[in-house]
């Protein structure tokens, strides 16, 4: 299975957060499980972090890569297909999600309920 983690997922993993939802935390764990951060969450945590609205390890990437996962690129198809899906949800992160997610086959690991809008596998968190 290909999961494609949202930020708050990713950021709840990194602290062993409780919040994060047991099943997703399995399927996290899970080593036959291919696990993947898009570039576009870890550029949406950097911009928050950088306007203080959250905590974010220092060297994510670094992090990320030490926890096992490996980050997507945005790719052209992925820029295209984001900007052209239906206005659901106006945030460029989750759409960047979207696209990737359906260009790839992965399951979104997201609370965020509005990724079933577009018809995207959702795995609750």
């Amino acid at each position: 299975m290909i999961l494609l983690l949202d930020a708050h997922t990713i950021l709840w993993w990194l602290a062993d957060d409780v919040e994060l939802d047991p099943i997703a935390r399995s399927a996290i764990a899970e080593p036959t499980n291919d696990v993947l951060v898009s570039a576009a969450s870890i550029w949406e945590i950097e911009i928050k972090r950088a306007l203080g609205k959250l905590d974010a390890p220092a060297g994510l990437v670094t992090t990320l890569d030490e926890a096992g996962f490996d980050v997507l690129p945005i790719t052209g198809h992925d820029a295209e297909k984001a900007g052209s899906l239906p206005a659901h949800h106006r945030d460029p992160f989750d759409r960047m999600l979207v696209a990737q997610a359906d260009r790839i086959g992965a399951i979104v690991v997201s609370r965020d309920r509005v990724f079933l809008a577009y018809g995207t596998d959702v795995l609750g968190s």
